[in-house]
């Protein structure tokens, strides 16, 4: 038997205010139409005044716990995934913790940008496939419109803010690729290419800074090493990109999205697509996508999909699980 980390129950939250990319068209020398052509986002959301990142995941994480239909207390342990927390410390997963009313597990953040919710499976997958845990909440939240820099037109109009949680639960598999739940990891990093995407300042410095990104060759970057990844998941388990159902992948750009998915050799009918709607929310973009295609009906009960993402660092990564 081989102890698996399956998934129990997701969920999301995206905040009330929508902005359409007309709203950027009173302010910057830019276009619905330029907008689209170049990312795919159409619009996406921004968290209200005083609503924070904690905020954001105690809504995703209550719609995890309720489908999942578990208590609070039978979680052992809060990954949460974010770049953006609300302080400096504690720990925004802490927050979240006391939120939901788990007196008896730990909880923690881990920081990895875009690929924090891949990092942040599987640590969740390791703590359950080694037993120091049976049950461990997910999630991924950003509120990245507060770090941006609304006259750079380059990167203020790519991101958005939101929520999604994914709880996983050990169970017992026969060890072969059928089996539900996770079954394997690719993570990667390499901070040569710090420069390409990052934000200029920070608690050393004591300034907040904002996000500055060098795009076309993060573009590159992104798309070599996504697929790589991807493949490389899945060639660790003895799989192909034709036994995938779907990749939910991090939703930063359409074009990213379709050349990732041509180079795996994956069609575009087998992407889960939110970009449109979300625009990029860096560690929450996969668990929003995830709970969107289940939600939708496209992800359902022995799918394999593989996730996959890149950030700043950068650092990268994929995971391959049957659902």
């Amino acid at each position: 038997m081989t102890r698996r980390a399956v998934v129990r129950g997701i969920g999301h939250y995206l905040p009330d205010r929508i902005v359409p990319n007309s709203e950027f068209e009173k302010t910057l020398d830019t276009s619905d139409e330029w907008i689209k052509t170049r990312s795919g986002i159409e619009r996406r959301h921004f968290a209200a005044e005083g609503q924070t990142t904690s905020d954001l995941a105690i809504h995703a994480a209550k719609a995890a716990l309720a489908m999942a239909r578990i208590a609070p207390n039978d979680i052992d342990a809060i990954v949460l995934a974010t770049s953006t927390s609300d302080l400096t410390f504690p720990s925004t997963a802490t927050m979240v913790q006391h939120a939901i009313g788990n007196t008896t597990g730990y909880a923690f953040d881990i920081q990895a940008v875009c690929a924090g919710f891949v990092y942040a499976m599987s640590t969740a997958n390791a703590l359950i496939t080694s037993g120091q845990a049976n049950t461990v909440m997910v999630i991924g939240a950003e509120t990245f419109s507060k770090i941006l820099d609304w006259t750079d037109r380059a990167t203020c109009v790519l991101f958005g803010d939101g929520a999604g949680a994914l709880i996983l639960s050990a169970e017992d598999g026969d060890g072969s690729t059928a089996d539900r739940g996770i079954l394997s990891v690719d993570l990667n990093s390499d901070g040569r290419y710090r420069d390409m995407l990052y934000v200029d300042g920070g608690v050393s410095t004591q300034t907040t800074g904002v996000v500055r990104m060098e795009g076309r060759e993060l573009f590159r970057h992104a798309v070599e090493k996504l697929a790589q990844t991807a493949d490389t998941a899945l060639h660790k388990v003895g799989l192909t990109a034709d036994d995938v159902a779907w990749v939910v992948p991090h939703q930063a750009n359409i074009r990213i999205i379709q050349a990732t998915a041509k180079k795996l050799g994956v069609g575009m009918d087998r992407v889960v697509v939110t970009v449109q709607d979300h625009g990029n929310t860096s560690a929450a973009s996969i668990p929003l996508a995830l709970s969107v295609g289940v939600a939708n009906g496209q992800i359902k009960r022995g799918d394999l999909v593989v996730t996959e993402a890149i950030g700043g660092g950068l650092a990268w990564g994929s995971v391959v699980l049957r659902w």
